[in-house]
């Protein structure tokens, strides 16, 4: 055994000069400083008698820094457990009880707001800074920079994710070795990444999309990064002419598409952009193409698989869909019974394949209930498979609404008010009904150039819907609640608006 993680991802980058991490101040950190730095904290976190498959969670900004505590993570075995930069004191508690962590590092202004929790759960703190400062960076600036990668098996924990919580407490999702190396290998692969492309990151790395996805497949491509602290508007369009691609969220493209100086001019020179972690809407597609001349490329992942799908690189982006599994990756569709089911019909999506997690760290149960024996995965989404063989995510099987015993998708309706007048987005949901169970609410957000017409739009709703699908209510609102993904919480819509239809 060996450590495949780190010797294909990282170790083949020690001793060269060539540019990983450009900053925001245009400094150019190598390949090799970078495992440099990795190496001094894999001796720190280990001189913190820590030993292999123990889990050490981090709270801290985004930095080269914060990306160095993963990479000496993998090289030394260890988990990593990246949180929220948001999380409450509560939360974090939960975090570090739950996972058993045995080092917490955090920001440095964080310390004694967090000392008492993390010493109650038996962790260890130390403080991490975005600017390299802090405790754990004094342990690590007297540790060496060699250091020998801990031997490991393809099926060791790398890293542990907890989901969002929306239905219940967070579940740490368990990610091994070879599930975020199959996965690294495959996207890179079929995405055409090369030691030549440049990625603008600007998302965060807590999460899968921005730390496993963006940065191991940089990684295994030998390309570099454009490593922005955040989404910046300016700061994007500065560095977007070194830049050959770009992988964000929704919000990303919307915030650039509303300003001018994104052009064809400015993207002439790229090669890709990639969304996800949300659904871009069909109109966002066309807005792009028609100012820059790139048809946007959307997956389809989550936390507990990394990526499953993806509209192909060289054949048709369809707008409103998520493509073809990816290579190695199985997708069906099924019934309440598990049976898969025929074109255009809407179920449950399961997946199956080396990307697929391990299960949900001390939840035997949870992971019986979502994981079958035969390896599919039950994600949770709802979803068809149109007769070309593209993927539709119809929406989270907990947002499905029930209202006299009919199902309602609310992805349909939110398909048909999106295209309505002074509609800029819209978010559906079901709220408390005495009769009915559930009864069906839209909400909208409003284009900065209009006002949406209410009554206008039930009209409109009335000659596509079907009576049992109609909102009985459309309630307007400035913005509509996300997380730090771009994912709308519709759970929060429906506790701040469960009282709003009798």
């Amino acid at each position: 055994m060996a450590n495949q993680l780190y010797d294909i991802l990282f170790g083949r980058h020690l001793g060269q000069s060539t540019p990983f991490l450009h900053l925001s101040d245009r400094k150019i950190i190598t390949h090799d400083e970078f495992l440099q730095t990795a190496g001094r904290y894999a001796n720190a976190l280990t001189g913190l008698s820590l030993a292999l498959g123990d889990r050490v969670a981090a709270q801290v900004d985004k930095s080269p820094e914060a990306l160095a505590l993963y990479t000496a993570c993998v090289q030394a075995g260890l988990v990593f457990l990246p949180l929220n930069t948001a999380y409450t004191p509560d939360e974090i508690s939960y975090f570090i009880e739950d996972s058993g962590a045995k080092v917490f590092i955090c920001q440095p202004s964080r310390r004694d707001q967090l000392t008492d929790i993390a010493s109650q759960a038996g962790a260890i703190i130390e403080t991490l800074g975005d600017d390299g400062t802090g405790s754990f960076a004094d342990l690590a600036q007297k540790a060496p920079a060699d250091f020998t990668p801990a031997t490991c098996s393809g099926d060791d924990l790398a890293a542990l994710l907890y989901t969002s919580g929306t239905t219940g407490r967070s579940k740490g999702a368990m990610l091994s070795q070879n599930n975020l190396l199959s996965n690294a290998q495959t996207l890179a692969e079929f995405w055409r990444f090369s030691d030549k492309d440049v990625l603008l990151h600007a998302l965060p790395i807590f999460h899968t999309h921005g730390l496993f996805v963006a940065c191991n497949v940089t990684l295994i491509a030998g390309g570099s990064m454009i490593f922005q602290p955040r989404f910046d508007l300016d700061a994007m369009i500065a560095n977007m002419a070194n830049a050959t691609t770009m992988m964000g969220v929704p919000t990303f493209y919307t915030r650039l598409l509303d300003d001018p100086r994104f052009d064809a001019e400015l993207t002439g020179h790229m090669r890709l952009f990639i969304s996800g972690s949300a659904p871009l809407l069909a109109e966002t597609h066309a807005q792009f193409e028609t100012r820059t001349g790139h048809r946007i490329l959307e997956r389809y992942g989550m936390t507990e698989t990394n990526m499953n799908t993806s509209n192909p690189y060289g054949g048709e982006r369809r707008a409103g869909t998520v493509g073809f599994a990816l290579p190695g990756v199985e997708i069906k569709v099924t019934d309440t019974g598990g049976d898969s089911l025929a074109s255009d019909q809407i179920g449950m999506i399961e997946v199956r394949g080396p990307n697929v997690f391990k299960g949900y760290w001390q939840m035997p149960q949870k992971t019986a209930e979502e994981l079958r024996d035969d390896g599919f995965f039950i994600t949770g989404d709802l979803g068809r498979i149109d007769r070309d063989g593209y993927l539709h995510i119809v929406g989270r099987n907990k947002d499905l609404i029930i209202s006299g015993g009919y199902n309602i998708y609310p992805k349909e309706i939110e398909l048909l008010l999106d295209e309505q007048p002074g509609v800029l987005e819209s978010a559906v949901i079901g709220v408390p009904h005495m009769d009915f169970g559930e009864s069906v609410v839209g909400v909208l957000v409003t284009r900065h150039d209009g006002c949406p017409d209410l009554e206008e739009i039930s009209l409109a709703l009335n000659k596509s819907l079907a009576r049992f699908k109609h909102p009985r209510q459309l309630i307007v609102i400035d913005e509509l609640p996300r997380n730090a993904m771009g994912k709308v919480q519709k759970n929060l819509l429906r506790e701040r608006l469960k009282d709003t239809v009798s």
